[in-house]
């Protein structure tokens, strides 16, 4: 058996969803944030097995999609207010980040 803890951005949350109860998978949603963008994201903790797992990854993969933001990037020691004035910068966001980990024992009561 196998433990994926699956990041999706929120954007995608709901397909993911969808997808995933439609596959037969179960799964415990937590919400979370990205430490760069700080923006919303969606952990997926779902416990599959061995034989399941290119079905979880392929479900995933067609459910999330990366897209480019623009984001204003501050130097970390900036000058007296007013003196710069930040850039947008194209940042990629969305798309999915799935760790994979094994399970020694696993029990449902």
């Amino acid at each position: 058996m196998k433990l994926a803890v699956c990041i999706v951005h929120n954007r995608d949350k709901g397909h993911v969803t969808d997808e995933l109860v439609k596959a037969g998978f179960k799964f415990t949603v937590i919400g979370s944030t990205g430490g760069f963008l700080r923006e919303g994201n969606t952990t997926f903790l779902i416990g599959v097995e061995e034989a399941e797992l290119g079905e979880l990854q392929r479900v995933v993969a067609q459910n999330c999609q990366s897209r480019e933001q623009l984001v204003n990037v501050m130097p970390f020691e900036t000058a007296p207010p007013g003196a710069f004035i930040p850039s947008p910068v194209k940042v990629p966001v969305g798309g999915a980040v799935m760790f994979v980990m094994n399970v020694e024992q696993f029990h449902r009561f």
